[in-house]
């Protein structure tokens, strides 16, 4: 019964306008808020192009239906999945448990990263197969939007999970689940065009998901990174990944030159 208590007294938290007022006037919360936009938009660009391509087969008028259906589905997924895990989240293997699965996240990205664009990946991967279980069982159309809805919520955990490494502030959560569909459905357009011109950043991404997953595990130990320790660290990821981009880009045109 305590723990169906902790859960209810989490959900109220998110209703509590003294603490949200109390978060937009303090300005270590806008660079927390700042970290969640960067951190999911870069996230949500691959993942909004992986839904693009399940739902292309569909007319344009089902395709906005279809994710929009999904859209409702992954808010809700979010907003439970947030309020279990702040209680779950206390728990020491609960943490190692989400530090391992982050840390698996960036060491697979940079094991299976390949020269193919990410369009003909993405397109080899996770086209919908036309004949398969959930087109047969759902039909064409709600066959797809179950798809989508599965998808979003694989999508759902990563960006829970990165969203509790970086702090267990409910509204830190509560943003993050929500800014992460938002990113996806809305404006991960623009991080794609971003990626596209410098591609680097895609890869400092994962690199950060690797850092969130290690000051997640370090949590377990009670050795907690400051967030003037986290935003340093942002800073030089994110500074080192423009150097690099540079470098390659003057490379690249020294090599065109010489050819």
């Amino acid at each position: 019964m305590s723990v169906f208590q902790d859960i209810l007294n989490t959900y109220a938290q998110f209703f509590d306008w003294e603490m949200w007022g109390e978060v937009l006037t303090d300005p270590v919360s806008w660079g927390l808020i700042g970290t969640l936009v960067i951190l999911e938009g870069l996230l949500s660009a691959d993942n909004a192009l992986v839904l693009a391509v399940m739902v292309k087969h569909l007319p344009e008028k089902q395709r906005k239906k279809a994710l929009f259906y999904g859209l409702l589905g992954a808010y809700l997924f979010r907003f439970i999945a947030i309020g279990v895990g702040v209680y779950l989240i206390k728990l020491w293997w609960v943490k190692i448990l989400g530090a391992g699965y982050l840390a698996w996240l960036s060491i697979k990205y940079f094991m299976d990263k390949r020269k193919e664009s990410l369009a003909t990946e993405v397109e080899e991967e996770h086209s919908i197969n036309k004949n398969g279980l959930l087109i047969r069982l759902f039909g064409t159309f709600w066959g797809t939007v179950v798809a989508v809805e599965l998808m979003d919520i694989a999508f759902s955990v990563d960006s829970v999970l990165a969203a509790f490494g970086i702090s267990e502030e409910v509204w830190v959560l509560l943003l993050g689940g929500m800014l992460g569909v938002l990113m996806m459905r809305g404006i991960a357009g623009i991080f794609i065009t971003l990626i596209d011109r410098i591609p680097e950043l895609e890869t400092t991404a994962y690199i950060l998901i690797l850092f969130i997953a290690i000051k997640m595990l370090l949590k377990v130990f009670h050795i907690d990174i400051g967030h003037v320790t986290f935003f340093v660290i942002l800073l030089v990821t994110f500074g080192a990944t423009f150097v690099v981009h540079f470098m390659n880009k003057k490379k690249k045109t020294s090599n065109e030159n010489q050819s």
